[in-house]
């Protein structure tokens, strides 16, 4: 590990002594480790220099990855705290949707997807928030794919009622949902874009508390708001 990061300090690569001296290491060891390194693919030799290879820039990446998911993990941990709702964070992402990260406690549980989110978009507000950014071929895609189902006797009946209903849906309000993908629970989902990414972060409580589901969607888009230049690259994951 100490080798690979004296090699990442040098930007035009350095040879093996002096990557044995940087490091403090015995010579006929630097030479050992750097073989191995250059045949597993985090080192690459070139002219008797050694620079990063493929497999070291690939952890690298996964490692920037997993930084930018625990700050949405971390930002939504606190904001399921301050408000004291489940908070949601989901993508529409290769025509699909998909819910990329949930903090909840055992005082405020998650809805569990006991119908897979996927299918069932036109149900739940995630689903509803992130088609009514689409365009209308994307819509008209999406349910081609995944056709209305009701699932609840709340749940909207058919696809044209619901993109009667998209179309309605008046740009950056919370979207919410009463009871249509599990009955006892509302929903409300803020919608986020930034460029061409497709997200939103939602929220959830019990039906008994949804006189307080607006005030805590708009707290919610309010704290997004403050938050949203600093989330931005993250966001993206």
């Amino acid at each position: 590990m100490r080798l690979l990061e004296t090699v990442a300090g040098h930007a035009y690569g350095a040879p093996a002594k002096q990557l044995a001296r940087e490091t403090g290491l015995a010579l006929p060891t630097t030479y050992h480790l750097l073989r191995t390194l250059v045949h597993e693919g985090y080192l690459r030799r070139e002219k008797g220099l050694f620079f990063l290879g493929d497999a070291a820039e690939r952890l690298g990446s996964s490692g920037a990855q997993q930084k930018r998911r625990s700050a949405v993990a971390e930002t939504l941990a606190h904001w399921r705290d301050a408000i004291g709702v489940p908070v949601y964070y989901a993508m529409y992402r290769d025509g699909e949707i998909e819910v990329m990260c949930v903090s909840d406690s055992p005082e405020v549980p998650a809805v569990e997807e006991w119908a897979d989110f996927r299918a069932t978009g036109h149900a739940h507000a995630i689903g509803q928030c992130l088609l009514s950014q689409l365009d209308e071929d994307a819509r008209r895609d999406h349910l081609a794919r995944y056709p209305v189902q009701p699932i609840t006797p709340y749940t909207v009946r058919d696809n044209d009622a619901l993109l009667r209903r998209l179309a309605r849906t008046r740009r950056m309000e919370p979207v919410v949902e009463r009871q249509e993908y599990v009955l006892g629970t509302v929903c409300a989902a803020v919608p986020i874009t930034v460029g061409t990414t497709v997200a939103t972060m939602a929220m959830s409580m019990p039906v008994s508390q949804a006189d307080r589901l607006l005030p805590a969607a708009h707290r919610l888009q309010s704290e997004i708001g403050r938050h949203l230049g600093t989330l931005s690259l993250s966001i993206s994951i």
